[in-house]
């Protein structure tokens, strides 16, 4: 016959586990953490996400996109102009067809892959078709359709070129420009671009 000792002990045993539990399978997650909660990519889209960028703009002796927060902008700008949409985007399908070659020829999802195998995918994507040389946004020639690779990569760019960091640390920057001088040697800007 139980009493109300024993009751009280396995009550206290069975909250205790009920507790417990969760946080120790969440311990066994070996998915790395984001560090920050995306509004528009599913967890799996926003790892993808860091790791593309990651590998396309590291941390050198420059800030990289994930310094600069490349990664939480182009979430807030998917999350901005695709609010009423609840259908499965471009970005989207590019990002999980990336992942499925990825998987196809390394056994794994792009952001758990080495950084050679990153480096691999990069390097025969860049074989895709180019942006043609544009006047005043019409394309010089005929422009052939342009894939998930080049789009994002172009995404990324605009995002960590247009950062207040980069536009202030890394490019030239004078917030009050003077007059134009359309013959200005490189040297005079330490051999950096203009951020505007």
């Amino acid at each position: 016959m139980l009493n109300r000792r024993d009751v009280l002990r396995n009550i206290s045993w069975l909250a205790g586990g009920a507790i417990i539990t969760p946080a120790l399978l969440h311990g066994c997650n070996n998915e790395p953490a984001l560090g920050w909660k995306p509004a528009f990519f599913s967890d799996d889209e926003a790892r993808f996400v860091t790791a593309y960028i990651d590998t396309l703009l590291p941390t050198t002796d420059t800030p990289g996109g994930l310094d600069v927060g490349v990664d939480r902008f182009i979430d807030k700008v998917m999350a901005a102009t695709n609010a009423d949409t609840d259908e499965l985007l471009p970005m989207q399908t590019g990002i999980r067809d990336f992942d499925e070659d990825a998987r196809t020829r390394f056994g794994k999802v792009f952001h758990e892959l080495e950084a050679d195998q990153r480096g691999q995918l990069f390097s025969d994507a860049e074989k895709s078709p180019r942006y043609q040389p544009a006047v005043w946004g019409t394309a010089v020639g005929e422009q052939p359709p342009i894939g998930f690779y080049r789009s994002f990569k172009s995404m990324v760019l605009w995002g960590y070129l247009s950062s207040e960091q980069i536009g202030t640390e890394v490019l030239v920057y004078d917030p009050v420009p003077g007059e134009y001088d359309g013959d200005m040697p490189l040297s005079a800007t330490g051999g950096r671009s203009w951020s505007l």
